[in-house]
């Protein structure tokens, strides 16, 4: 099917298949690593729409600036978490 109109594949599409393109490379790593590796894309894709906006012609930059924010978000969860836990053992001492 052609893609009449359109000078830029569909950006779900194309990221898969830049996802795919980094094969050779998950396999060589070890198990718990290839587990990361497998949630990082997902990252990516949890941010498609977002992605599919702006219009960047490297996918690769779309991918690690979605992992990027979901590490920023993770940290800041810890970060909360940190803190509630130093409030409770201050309160124990």
């Amino acid at each position: 099917m052609k893609n009449i109109g359109r000078t830029v594949p569909s950006f779900r599409p194309a990221l898969e298949y830049e996802i795919e393109s980094w094969n050779n490379f998950k396999r060589a790593l070890r198990p718990d690593d290839q587990e990361n590796f497998h949630k990082l894309m997902n990252h990516a894709r949890i941010h498609s729409d977002a992605g599919s906006m702006s219009a960047r012609p490297m996918l690769s930059e779309v991918i690690f600036m979605s992992i990027a924010i979901e590490q920023e978000k993770r940290i800041k969860k810890l970060q909360t978490e940190l803190e509630a836990l130093k409030k409770q053992v201050e309160r124990k001492d």
